[in-house]
C-alpha cells in the first residue's frame, strides 16, 4: 500500500496510475471526496483530510510501505512562507510517528539554495524539513513543467508563444508530468535504500525548442516571444496573481534564466525525461477534442 498526496493533481495522478499499472494498491488523503470519485472507482483508498491536520496524515499513513508527499503550489505565498512551514511542520510530526519505510518527496531544480528562489523556496524548506527524519527519504527534483505551456494551444494561433525564457534559446531542464509520476512510483515500489537521495528529473531543452514542438502539433511555425521584464508584474496579474504579489512567481524565472535550475548539483543522481513537449501538446489537444 502506497500513499499519494495530491492524487487529483498531475504529478499525483500520474504517480498514482503508475503504481496501479504495477498492480501495486494506493491510498489518497482527499479534501473532496467528489472530486476524487474516479480514483475510487480505480480501487484507490480515500482517507478524508488535507494537509493541515496531522491527525488525518497520520491516519493515511497507518501501515504503508512507502509515501509521497508534495506541497501544494502557492503562487504569492506570505513572505515568510507560513503556508507552507505549517504543512511542513505536520508532514513532520506525522511522518516521524508512522516513519513508513521510505518516503519520496516532490522537491524542484534549485531547491538545493535557500534564498533567491520566490515561490520555490517552499520546496528548499520542505527538504529541510524532511531531512529530519529517520525514515529512508528521496527528493525528486523536477524540472520546469511541459504542461505549464500548455496555454500555447490557445494563445499560439497568431504564431507567437510568449515566454518568461530569456534568451528564449538558452536551455533548462523541463519535464513532463507523467514522468515524474513514473520516477515517483519507481522510487515507492523499487529496491530498497537507505539515508536521503536527491533526484535531478528532466532534460536540457530550450523555450524555441517548446515553441518548434508545439507548432509540430499546431501545424503551424511556432517561435518563442520573451516577455520583457518589465512586463512580468501585469502579465502574472492577469494570470490571477494578486496585483503587488507577483514578486515570488517572478523571482522563480529569475533564476531559472540565471542558471540556478540547470542540472548538475554534486551530490544528486540524474534521470532524463522520455516524454516531448509535442507529446504534452498532442494528448491535451486530443482530449480537448474528445
Amino acid at each position: 500500500m502506497f500513499l499519494v498526496t495530491g492524487i487529483t493533481g498531475k504529478v499525483g495522478g500520474a504517480a498514482a496510475r503508475h503504481l496501479l499499472a504495477q498492480g501495486k494498491k494506493v491510498r489518497a488523503l482527499v479534501r473532496d471526496r467528489a472530486k476524487a470519485a474516479s480514483w475510487a472507482e480505480q480501487g484507490v483508498e480515500l482517507v478524508d483530510g488535507d494537509w493541515n491536520d496531522t491527525a488525518a496524515i497520520e491516519r493515511a499513513l497507518a501501515s504503508v510501505d512507502g509515501a509521497y508527499v508534495m506541497l501544494p503550489a502557492v503562487w504569492a505565498p506570505s513572505p515568510d512562507f507560513r503556508e507552507a512551514k505549517g504543512i511542513i511542520a505536520n508532514y513532520v510530526e506525522a511522518l516521524a510517528k508512522a516513519a513508513p519505510p521510505r518516503v519520496v518527496g516532490l522537491s524542484s531544480m534549485g531547491a538545493n539554495r535557500t534564498s533567491g528562489l520566490g515561490m520555490i523556496t517552499a520546496l528548499s524548506l520542505l527538504e529541510q524539513g524532511l531531512r529530519k527524519l529517520t525514515s529512508p527519504i528521496a527528493f525528486v527534483r523536477a524540472g520546469g513543467f511541459f504542461e505549464n505551456f500548455l496555454y500555447g494551444l490557445h494563445v499560439a494561433q497568431g504564431g507567437t508563444l510568449p515566454v518568461y525564457y530569456n534568451p528564449t534559446n538558452r536551455k533548462s531542464t523541463m519535464v513532463a508530468t507523467n514522468d515524474i509520476g513514473a520516477e515517483v512510483a519507481a522510487l515507492l515500489a523499487g529496491p530498497a535504500w537507505s539515508g536521503h537521495r536527491v533526484i535531478e528529473l528532466g532534460s536540457m531543452i530550450s523555450a524555441d525548442e517548446v515553441a518548434a514542438q508545439l507548432g509540430d502539433v499546431m501545424q503551424r511555425e511556432v517561435r518563442a516571444f520573451a516577455v520583457p521584464r518589465a512586463e512580468w508584474p501585469a502579465a502574472f496579474e492577469q494570470s490571477g496573481i494578486p496585483k503587488g504579489q507577483t514578486g515570488p512567481a517572478e523571482a522563480v524565472f529569475d533564476a531559472v534564466n540565471a542558471g540556478w535550475m540547470d542540472l548538475g548539483v554534486a551530490g544528486t543522481e540524474r534521470v532524463a525525461g522520455t516524454t516531448l513537449p509535442r507529446d504534452v501538446f498532442a494528448a491535451a489537444q486530443m482530449a480537448a477534442t474528445t
